[in-house]
């Protein structure tokens, strides 16, 4: 059975993260260059970090965060029937990223400073802004060897490497903390509790030919299902799976 996998943030913050571990993934499968279009994922990308970063104090929330996570595992140290060697590996990799993200510089901070990429940014976000005529400079970078275009993009990957780990360790950890279960949304409709929550999964198989409409918040949840082809309510029962991560 083809099933579909679906995230929904349940509070603003994992909401911006969530966002930002998108950007960060289509920045790296873009970086390679393979092809012509790749640049203009990659930049459209890389500047929209940009324009988030500006926004927030992502730093100090994600350090807090993983913070809060340390104190929850450092609770089952000790903890008899815990698996004492995988707790002891996710605290060290908590300590590990920890670190590395209060030792480095403000996020977006180096790519800021960057001169290709500050005489770009502006009118790259323009209508058509990306063509020759608009933007010599990247126009000229464009036709540098793939080797030289492959060196930068990975040093401008490099600077965002703390924020990378980090969040990517924080919402593995989060993520983890649910399980899947099946449920049933009858007549399309599913209302529940949750307790301090993140994230909800769903695993919904294609062939309903629906996708959710999910509202809430951390403590409390609704889930409607949208037939595709009408665009409107499913008037049916659905099976699915779902996961509330704390």
């Amino acid at each position: 059975m083809t099933t579909n996998r679906f995230e929904h943030p349940l509070n603003e913050k994992t909401r911006i993260y969530l966002r930002i571990e998108s950007l960060l993934r289509q920045l790296q499968q873009s970086s390679a260059f393979s092809d012509n279009s790749q640049y203009l994922l990659f930049f459209k990308s890389l500047f929209d970090l940009l324009e988030i970063f500006e926004q927030i104090q992502l730093k100090s929330e994600l350090a807090k965060d993983l913070e809060k996570q340390r104190l929850m595992y450092r609770a089952w140290l000790n903890v008899e029937g815990v698996d004492q060697e995988t707790l002891n590996t996710i605290l060290d990799s908590l300590d590990d990223v920890h670190k590395d993200l209060m030792n480095a510089d403000r996020f977006g901070q180096a790519l800021k400073e960057d001169k290709f990429l500050s005489a770009i940014r502006q009118r790259f976000g323009l209508p058509g802004g990306s063509c020759c005529f608009d933007l010599p400079s990247l126009h000229y970078w464009l036709h540098l060897p793939l080797e030289k275009r492959n060196h930068d993009a990975q040093k401008w990957l490099v600077s965002l490497k703390p924020l990378m780990n980090a969040l990517q360790l924080w919402l593995k950890l989060t993520r983890e903390t649910g399980r899947f279960k099946p449920q049933i949304a009858r007549a399309g409709f599913l209302q529940s509790d949750a307790e301090e929550a993140n994230i909800l999964r769903l695993t919904i198989p294609m062939e309903y030919g629906v996708y959710p409409m999910i509202s809430g918040h951390k403590n409390r949840f609704a889930i409607k299902f949208i037939s595709f082809e009408s665009g409107q309510a499913y008037p049916k029962d659905v099976e699915f799976e779902l996961a509330v991560c704390s």
